[in-house]
């Protein structure tokens, strides 16, 4: 998959919706989360609920990470940075209020570090 493909299918998942993939053609398909969100209508989201659930065997189904394991996650790959300013930065960031948010901006902006986050 491409960082462009991950970073759609991540954008979905915090957005509220159910991400699936086929598994032989790699074809993308999201509807609403409808437990967590509650005031999407489901009705107009019939047919590819309907679609997804005739042919549930063909697809995968990417979940997203509780916050939790997202943290870890983060804590996880401070330790893979060489670099030392980086590594730092990344840590603060996990430190101040909004972490998701400061990891976030500071792994976008650290060059070739952002891919291998990804």
């Amino acid at each position: 998959m491409t960082n462009e493909i991950i970073k759609e299918i991540a954008g979905q998942l915090d957005a509220g919706f159910r991400c699936f993939i086929h598994k032989k053609t790699e074809e993308l398909k999201f509807i609403p989360d409808f437990d967590s969100l509650g005031i999407m209508d489901e009705e107009m989201w019939k047919d590819e609920t309907e679609f997804l659930e005739s042919d549930h065997e063909e697809y995968w189904e990417i979940e997203r990470m509780e916050s939790g394991d997202s943290f870890n996650m983060m804590s996880d790959f401070i330790t893979t940075v060489e670099d030392n300013s980086l590594r730092y930065k990344l840590e603060q960031a996990l430190q101040k209020s909004k972490p998701f948010r400061n990891f976030k901006f500071v792994i976008d902006n650290s060059g070739d570090y952002r891919k291998r986050w990804f």
